[in-house]
């Protein structure tokens, strides 16, 4: 019992120097990592990352930004066992919106005070580049204040494949229509292991990291991503973390970092520890590890609006978009509806100060105390 006793004190006393380097700006490694996530000792790790936080973000300011998901098409032949949302190609129940009804959805997210479109769907083999430079040059010839942080890398890598390009000449195109950054959708776990578990078609890690890296080089910024839940081992998780950091080291690319948990529902997979005890632990170990990405966002989607609010002390400076509608999520019956008055309302509850933002991170406006939004809208699906 004395051993198991000194055992234990000896782990915690490890944890907690391996805490206070992070807290000091000391880089951490892999056993810095796997030790964190076999700690049980949350709080405290979200305390560390709450400070780390508070250097990038001194003021007590909580942003978010007013965007809308547009799910263009359903059709993919990717088949992740984790989806819900998509539709094989052939299917009776698969579409492809129709440009106008886009640009209707797009004109209702500006009536309200929206900025930024996330544009995603499945690897439909049946578009061609052109459909995607033809629809972003629509977009933005009828809203060119709207900032389009679209499409994935699953979806850049089909548009190559289907057109015969390479990806850097594809995002360019991509760019030049009107594509503004490329967001982290398809991440998963960067480690090969799991994603032949659970997406055998899509490409590996070093794919995944290499399209990004591209992007940044040709001027298209976006964000990295990690979704836990699916088995994975601790390791997989810290390498992730550890090669979305080397890249951002070599690019600077990423302007945010999202974590959230596996949904299993309408899927044929199981979760495996996606408590919101899981999500908090990684969200402020994410923060400790990613030492060169400033904004972390809050994840209320899957995780609901009481945990993304205690997010905000574990690491998270950015309460994420207010997603006016949203499908791919809420497949797996998982989509939590908020309202843009009610984010106001969880920020200050969280004791900040709401300020929306654009895809950029620059603040647009600080919300003053008690202040509410005129145009409130529901999530709608």
């Amino acid at each position: 019992m004395e051993r198991d006793s000194f055992g234990k004190g000896v782990f915690l006393l490890k944890i907690d120097r391996i805490l206070e380097r992070a807290v000091a700006g000391e880089r951490l490694g892999l056993e810095d990592g796997l030790a964190l996530f076999e700690s049980d000792e949350i709080e405290k790790i979200g305390h560390a990352a709450d400070l780390v936080m508070k250097k990038w973000h001194p003021e007590p300011i909580t942003t978010f930004v007013i965007g809308r998901n547009i799910n263009y098409t359903n059709i993919c032949d990717t088949y992740c066992r984790f989806c819900a949302f998509y539709r094989p190609p052939g299917s009776p129940e698969g579409y492809v919106l129709p440009d106008e009804v886009i640009y209707q959805k797009i004109q209702e997210t500006i009536d309200v005070g929206g900025t930024e479109i996330l544009m995603q769907g499945g690897t439909n083999p049946d578009l061609p580049l052109s459909y995607y430079t033809n629809l972003l040059r629509g977009i933005k010839q009828r809203f060119p204040q709207i900032t389009m942080h679209s499409l994935s890398v699953a979806e850049v890598e089909k548009i190559a494949q289907v057109s015969g390009l390479s990806v850097e000449q594809v995002l360019i195109e991509l760019k030049q229509a009107g594509l503004d950054s490329l967001p982290g959708a398809g991440g998963e776990i960067l480690d090969d292991r799991t994603r032949r578990k659970i997406s055998r078609l899509k490409g590996s890690w070093k794919n995944w990291i290499e399209t990004q890296k591209t992007a940044h080089r040709v001027g298209l910024p976006g964000t990295a991503t990690m979704v836990i839940g699916f088995g994975e081992l601790m390791e997989e998780r810290v390498l992730s973390l550890m090669r979305i950091r080397e890249a951002q080291d070599e690019t600077g690319g990423f302007t945010a970092f999202i974590t959230w948990t596996f949904q299993p529902d309408n899927t044929n997979m199981k979760a495996v520890n996606n408590t919101p005890e899981e999500y908090l632990k990684t969200l402020a170990i994410s923060r400790l590890m990613l030492d060169n990405i400033a904004n972390f966002q809050s994840s209320w989607v899957t995780m609901g609006p009481e945990i993304g609010k205690l997010s905000l002390s574990y690491g998270a400076n950015d309460f994420g978009s207010t997603m006016i509608e949203e499908n791919v999520v809420s497949a797996a019956k998982c989509a939590y509806k908020v309202n843009t008055n009610m984010i106001l309302q969880l920020i200050r509850e969280a004791g900040k100060i709401p300020a929306q933002r654009n895809t950029r991170y620059e603040i647009l406006r600080v919300f003053r105390e008690g202040e509410m939004v005129e145009n409130d809208f529901v999530m709608q699906n």
